[in-house]
């Protein structure tokens, strides 16, 4: 009875539980993939917004709508409010503005779509970069000129550490930059 039994599991059991198996880590490899490196992702946002125009073309500094980013670890993106300073008076008949007129009246906050954004398990802080004259590009990539932003460097911890290990090659043109922490206890907390 035991000799049947086990050729059973051999025979039935064992190769549909190994397809299984590497059949769910490679779907879940693959369908992660995007996620962990982020790569191009660039979602749909609820109201069209042009970096390129407010951040490039109009030269509006990335903190005054980023507010706390020299103080925080976060970014924060823009209250309703923050865009209504400018849009209670200008470009009021566009048709995204006034989607946008609509949230701040009716109090109803605006979902974006996070597009950057680094693993749970890792710490990063805004403030420490952006004190250190790391520009934004540095990590967002050429946000000044995009339409449309999308992830365009990858937060990968390689990533992260090719730039803290190699500062003066990665940055130039910050002066007086040193090379950042590369300890697992600096990101892993």
């Amino acid at each position: 009875m035991k000799a049947s039994f086990l050729d059973y599991i051999l025979r039935n059991r064992l190769p549909i539980t190994l397809f299984v198996a590497i059949t769910s880590f490679t779907i879940t490899f693959f369908a992660s993939r995007a996620e962990r490196d982020g790569l191009g992702y660039t979602p749909e946002q609820p109201i069209n917004y042009s970096h390129k125009l407010h951040a490039g073309e109009m030269q509006i500094d990335c903190q005054y709508c980023h507010v706390g980013v020299e103080k925080s670890r976060y970014a924060m993106v823009p209250a309703v409010e923050t865009c209504m300073n400018c849009h209670s008076v200008a470009k009021k008949d566009n048709p995204e503005i006034i989607k946008l007129a609509q949230h701040y009246n009716s109090g109803r906050p605006i979902f974006w779509k996070r597009i950057h954004k680094v693993p749970d398990y890792a710490y990063f802080n805004h403030s420490v970069h952006v004190n250190k004259g790391i520009e934004c590009e540095s990590c967002h990539s050429e946000i000044k000129q995009m339409e449309k932003v999308g992830q365009m460097h990858s937060f990968t911890m390689r990533n992260c550490l090719s730039c803290h290990r190699n500062a003066h090659e990665r940055l130039p043109d910050v002066e007086g930059i040193e090379n950042g922490p590369t300890n697992c206890f600096a990101c892993h907390r």
